[in-house]
């Protein structure tokens, strides 16, 4: 895929109460151009199989390492 993604994907670690949480980025989802919904690469899964999708913000809109970039 060379165009930038919509959503970048996450896996949340939660510890323990007063210590913040831990975000692993573990790929990215990109809107199809002719019907709804969206194509997901993932380079890892979670262990616990929570996976959140947010939108990116600059610095996470960088390609994935096995993207082309545009």
């Amino acid at each position: 895929m060379n165009r930038k993604p919509q959503l970048i994907a996450y896996t949340v670690k939660n510890r323990e109460r007063g210590k913040t949480a831990i975000w692993t980025k573990i790929g990215a989802a990109w809107s199809h151009s002719d019907k709804p919904g969206f194509s997901i690469e993932l380079d890892a899964y979670p262990v616990d199989g929570r996976i959140v999708l947010v939108e990116p913000k600059a610095e996470d809109a960088a390609p994935l390492a096995d993207e082309e970039p545009t």
